[in-house]
């Protein structure tokens, strides 16, 4: 089994921490999977976000079988509010634990992407990426899992300037979690940790520090049946959401944040089908 890559390290943690958080805003996200070669299409509606437009939408596809083609599988196909795509196609079958990847913006040849990920070494993933038009323009990660430690390398064009790769590394024992991230060559550190104290309720926290300017944000948040999180931040915010399951395939999502420096205060609302 290939470790996570190098990027979701210390996701075990963040994910309580981040993510299901509508706290400014109504959205309305549709997902629908169709007979045609097994596509599913994905909208993504903000309403009443501002004056010029009330509704802007994220239309989103993906083809498994593009026109009946299974020589590829087009991972994304996107439209913004503003009328910008976003293509990422792949391919995984081309030899043993070989993933080829395209990404391009439709628009800029100069931005095409292209990128290989390997997972064919126990344990291990390695994943390349680069600009078709300039392949100095690359980032290169390596992840690698024993037992309950994973580690990672990641790279990118400033290596070839004397530039140091970011690191990091996670330890799982339990249901304990915790995970260092080292960038910006070695100057920014953020440490996560994680715990399931009861079937229902998980704990997290981060913190990130530089080597400048020493102890700079944490957060802590709780998880409560995978639907209700709450969470607090040293810049003095405070968030809360909860997520109601309607039906199978729908559900509601709202949130509120607070500001405790300024008194802002900001809520949302998010309507889910699928």
């Amino acid at each position: 089994m290939a470790p996570v890559k190098f990027d979701d390290i210390p996701k075990e943690a963040t994910s309580i921490l981040n993510d299901d958080y509508q706290t400014s805003g109504y959205q309305l996200k549709t997902k629908q999977k169709t007979n045609w070669q097994g596509a599913v299409f994905s909208t993504q509606v903000d309403i009443f976000a501002d004056d010029k437009c009330s509704t802007p939408t994220k239309l989103t596809w993906k083809l498994p079988k593009p026109f009946g083609c299974t020589y590829f599988c087009v991972d994304k196909l996107e439209m913004d509010k503003g009328g910008n795509f976003k293509l990422e196609a792949s391919k995984d079958d081309l030899a043993k634990g070989l993933k080829v990847e395209v990404k391009s913006d439709l628009a800029d040849l100069n931005k095409v992407v292209l990128a290989k990920t390997y997972t064919g070494i126990d344990q291990t993933s390695i994943k390349f990426e680069c600009k078709a038009t300039n392949p100095k323009d690359f980032t290169g990660e390596v992840t690698y899992q024993q037992k309950q430690v994973t580690g990672g390398v990641k790279l990118g064009a400033s290596i070839l300037k004397g530039g140091l790769p970011d690191v990091g590394m996670r330890f799982v024992q339990g249901p304990f979690f915790a995970a260092l991230m080292a960038s910006k060559d070695l100057s920014t550190f953020a440490a996560s940790a994680a715990y399931k104290a009861t079937p229902e309720v998980k704990v997290a926290a981060t913190a990130s520090a530089t080597k400048k300017g020493g102890f700079s944000a944490a957060t802590v948040g709780v998880l409560c049946k995978g639907l209700y999180r709450a969470k607090a931040s040293t810049d003095g915010s405070v968030c809360m959401s909860a997520k109601y399951l309607v039906a199978p395939g729908v559900s509601a999502l709202g949130g509120v944040k607070y500001g405790s420096k300024d008194g802002a205060l900001s809520y949302g609302v998010q309507l889910s089908l699928e």
